[in-house]
């Protein structure tokens, strides 16, 4: 045996289990009397946060939480939410956010599934939530979350016990628990599956960790920063931002609802410096009326995610004084783990090449140890020429712990020693990965592979087009065919053959939509568009 490896073994004063609570712990004592979270005419300190955090923590072990449980939390992005991103791990428990658009027969699926003990609910739910509970075959404890700035006058109560009343039956000098172990559970994240019941992603309290300080690195985020929460705190935990940002002494903004109004008014009110939000969300702030608008008072950074953006929101958001960076994730991976990071050299490119390239996935995160394109029978690696399509594989400290209860399902994401992430892409010759579709969203026609994302970034950049989506219809002759939905830009009507010649233009005629239906799309909660209700349309 080395010596290295001799006496040197781990102990309480060089080895401690890295958690995100800790950021929290920190800001607390060195920023007590900082502005921490801002919602509304709601404002707390460090010190006040903290504090809250403690105490909630304190009454939930009160009524019988410990290592181990489960609670649930169905709310809107308020200081609520982003409290339980450190008090229910607090007391050892296990945080579960529940998307709030989901229907009953899911929420109950999720709280029975999950074993949750308790459930933290903003009232403004309460038509689909109270159906869920009376599917429930058991009782569990609920919480209300009343919100003045929220429309609750016809809201029912849910349960026996409001969120601030309970809170205030805590202690704050409650001992909360620090993680026994980095690999304790953290978080339990259900997947939006479109087909079937949904798959509970859990994080542990290591990659929580990882993504926070990956996060602050690769996106040069300062300290005293003012994050605007656009994305919703339940989907991948807000993409970690409610541990990253008070890993920063950084002020939170929370948006309850997704305003454009309202997002203009923030940014000028709190000088926001930084905030994350799918394409669709860019979408809407380039395409606001006007009056809606403010002009910046400074360069706003932003994280766009969830879906493959078209090239051309880059050059809009720019125009707006948005600095947009393009990173990629899911839910299985805490959130994003690759990044286009930029390359000085490219910026002798014209503005359309450089929007092109900003449209990547990208590299790897510094909290990823690895990404491939990989063929998933195989599993060796495609080349590198742009062209050849393969599967994205992923490994790190920042993949999921593994599927809640579903060993057959974490055995399979995980074959070969990496995750597969499901999503066809291409690697180009310098390393970045370029996304061609979902597995299930490629269309095959006549034996030819083709990319919905390919056509839909070509008619994006038609000045009539606000979003576009492309999915496959069955057809006698080539088997499939590209059909496109439209959602048009106000007072700038297109037809549908003017839409197919422009695609022409650019497009080899097997990838030219044979079909143009224009429509409002379908969209989960998180701006993703839902292919798979475009489908069933055939």
């Amino acid at each position: 045996m080395s010596h290295y490896e001799t006496n040197l073994n781990k102990n309480d004063a060089n080895y401690v289990p890295l958690t995100p609570l800790t950021f929290l712990k920190r800001a607390y004592e060195i920023y007590p009397n900082y502005e921490a979270v801002i919602y509304e005419d709601r404002k707390y300190t460090w010190s006040q946060v903290y504090k809250r955090t403690v105490k909630f923590a304190s009454a939930l072990n009160k009524i019988g939480v410990n290592k181990g449980d489960t609670v649930s939390f169905l709310a809107f992005n308020t200081p609520e939410i982003f409290e339980g991103h450190y008090s229910v791990p607090m007391t050892g428990a296990v945080l579960n956010t529940i998307n709030i658009r989901l229907d009953a027969k899911t929420i109950a699926y999720i709280l029975e599934h999950s074993e949750a003990k308790v459930l933290v609910v903003d009232r403004q739910l309460h038509v689909e939530v109270k159906k869920a509970l009376s599917a429930l075959k058991r009782k569990i404890t609920i919480i209300d979350i009343d919100d003045k700035f929220a429309d609750q006058s016809k809201c029912e109560k849910i349960g026996e016990l409001e969120y601030e009343s309970f809170l205030n039956t805590g202690d704050e000098n409650y001992n909360w628990k620090m993680p026994e172990d980095e690999w304790q559970a953290l978080s339990l994240s259900y997947t939006s599956g479109t087909t079937g019941n949904p798959k509970g992603v859990v994080y542990h309290h290591r990659g929580s960790y990882l993504m926070s300080t990956g996060s602050a690195v690769a996106w040069n985020m300062p300290n005293r920063l003012n994050f605007l929460t656009i994305v919703p705190m339940f989907h991948c935990n807000g993409w970690g931002y409610p541990w990253t940002v008070p890993m920063l002494n950084g002020r939170t903004i929370c948006l309850r609802n997704i305003d454009v109004k309202k997002i203009f008014e923030l940014i000028d009110k709190y000088d926001v410096t930084h905030f994350g939000g799918a394409p669709i969300v860019l979408n809407m702030i380039t395409g606001a009326p006007e009056s809606d608008k403010k002009k910046l008072k400074q360069k706003v950074y932003v994280l766009t995610a969830g879906a493959p953006p078209p090239s051309i929101i880059f050059k809009k958001m720019k125009e707006l004084g948005f600095e947009v960076m393009h990173v990629y994730g899911l839910t299985e991976t805490y959130g994003h783990v690759t990044q286009c990071a930029w390359n000085e050299s490219w910026n002798e490119f014209n503005e359309e090449k450089q929007n092109e390239i900003k449209a990547r996935q990208g590299v790897r995160y510094p909290n990823t140890e690895g990404i491939a394109v990989m063929d998933p029978e195989t599993m060796k690696e495609v080349p590198k020429d742009g062209k050849t399509i393969g599967e994205i594989m992923i490994k790190g400290n920042v993949v999921m712990k593994g599927y809640f209860k579903d060993k057959g399902a974490t055995d399979k994401a995980m074959k070969g020693g990496w995750f597969h992430s499901g999503d066809l892409a291409v690697m180009h010759p310098d390393g970045y990965v370029k996304i061609q579709d979902r597995s299930k969203d490629i269309i095959i026609s006549g034996g030819e592979n083709i990319s919905s994302i390919e056509i839909e970034n070509t008619l994006a950049k038609h000045p009539s087009v606000s979003i576009a989506a492309v999915v496959a219809k069955p057809d006698e002759k080539w088997g499939e065919v590209p059909c496109a939905f439209i959602e048009m830009v106000q007072d700038k009507p297109v037809t549908e053959k003017e839409l197919i010649s422009f695609c022409k233009e650019t497009l080899a005629g097997f990838k030219v939509p044979k079909q143009v239906v224009f429509c409002e799309l379908p969209k989960t909660s998180t701006g993703k568009i839902q292919k798979f209700e475009l489908r069933k349309k055939f």
